[in-house]
């Protein structure tokens, strides 16, 4: 039997608050706690409660047949302990059910792969003990990176954390003719297996689902089904791959993306030679057919899909390379609000806003970002930084005056 893995990421940001020039060394408190709790909530009504509860009967009336998996941001999970705390004990019992897979992925939901090994390891050892306390000890075998970000080196520095297997997008030209739908290894590390995004069919159901102009508008169960009977028989496994804000917040529950994954099981197992499986079983059960060869970072974001939907502009740039010079001197801190803010600074988000991207791709931006435009997202974010250079240098100072 075939297999469909799906694939969830599950991450909100610790939002900054409007930090004004004046501000610079007389606040330190960078986060919004309001929008960051209103947001929270809202998202945890709409999709989080009604998706898991959704899940969790699928789960028990297939006996196990239905299986998912996800990453939960290090930040997600200091939210929903501090904001919504209902919805981790939701996600604790899935996971309970021995049929959900959770993924490592870097605590802050961070870019640090690019930039310092050390602060990757450091980022991913945080997010492992995290989930360790959280979820019965829980050990992910599988590591998913933020925003699916890989390249071969990556991949390596994966590989030598002990992990078994990657996901990442199943980009077209990095593919070219080759399909997404079979078990690859790491380039410079074969044991390493990676897998791939099938990238039509999730957005699909992650984008085009509750558009009314879209050609194949509405997308049911039995349309869906037709579809992945399509994929070739020598095709092993489908990755969906999306956000799990899919459900319920990007598409409403008026468009029906509820019913629409209470039907879908059934209809995989009524209509197709598919299953479905978690990523640790697919890499166990499928044997690779290749290589693949990912000498530039690529992730699932934009038409590109590359790292510009967080790098690349000026202001992007410099934001970036300014808050990791820090490093060193952050890892010498012995003070725990230091390290607090310093990995909630590197979550992705903020970079995101900062995207000064046009036409379709600048309109998905704009609807994630809580800032005017990309400038005042640069200003906010490098009037914090400015404070915290402060934080750092007066910590080091009283160092030396205590010595």
């Amino acid at each position: 039997m075939r297999s469909i893995c799906f694939y969830f990421q599950v991450h909100q940001p610790y939002r900054l608050k409007p930090y004004r020039f004046f501000e610079i060394g007389e606040d330190h408190h960078y986060w919004d706690d309001f929008s960051n709790r209103s947001i929270m909530r809202k998202v945890a009504e709409k999709c989080y409660l009604p998706m898991n509860r959704l899940l969790l009967e699928l789960i028990e009336k297939y006996q196990g047949g239905f299986k998912v998996s996800f990453s939960l941001s290090g930040t997600i999970l200091d939210q929903l302990e501090e904001y919504a705390p209902e919805v981790l004990e939701s996600f604790q019992r899935l996971v309970a059910t021995g049929h959900v897979e959770l993924l490592n992925e870097t605590y802050a939901h961070s870019l640090c792969a690019l930039k310092s090994e050390s602060e990757f390891r450091d980022m991913v050892g945080k997010h492992q003990t995290r989930i360790k306390e959280l979820f019965n000890g829980y050990t992910p075998k599988v590591f998913r990176n933020t925003e699916l970000i890989y390249s071969d080196k990556i991949g390596k520095m994966v590989y030598d954390l002990g992990f078994e297997g990657i996901l990442t997008e199943g980009a077209k030209h990095i593919l070219g003719w080759k399909s997404p739908n079979y078990v690859y290894v790491n380039a410079l590390e074969p044991k390493l297996k990676v897998l791939l995004k099938n990238f039509r069919l999730s957005d699909d159901i992650a984008f085009r689902f509750g558009e009314p102009k879209w050609s194949d508008y509405p997308l049911t169960t039995e349309k869906f089904v037709s579809w992945i009977n399509q994929i070739p028989q020598s095709d092993e496994v489908l990755n969906l791959f999306m956000d799990y804000e899919t459900f319920g917040e990007h598409q409403w529950a008026e468009t029906g993306i509820f019913e629409f994954m209470r039907h879908l099981p059934e209809a995989v197992f009524a209509s197709s030679d598919f299953g479905f499986a978690t990523p640790s079983e697919v890499i166990s059960q499928v044997s690779p057919v290749g290589m693949i060869h990912v000498p530039t970072p690529i992730s699932w974001a934009d038409e590109e899909r590359d790292l510009t939907a967080w790098l690349g502009n000026d202001l992007q740039d410099e934001a970036f390379d300014k808050l990791y010079q820090l490093e060193a001197q952050v890892k010498r801190s012995k003070d725990p609000e230091i390290h607090r803010d310093w990995n909630y600074l590197q979550t992705s988000d903020h970079f995101y806003y900062m995207c000064t991207k046009f036409f379709s791709d600048g309109d998905i931006h704009a609807y994630f970002s809580p800032y005017e435009s990309p400038y005042e997202a640069f200003i906010n974010y490098m009037n914090v930084l400015s404070d915290f250079i402060l934080r750092l240098k007066q910590e080091e100072e009283s160092a030396v005056a205590v010595v």
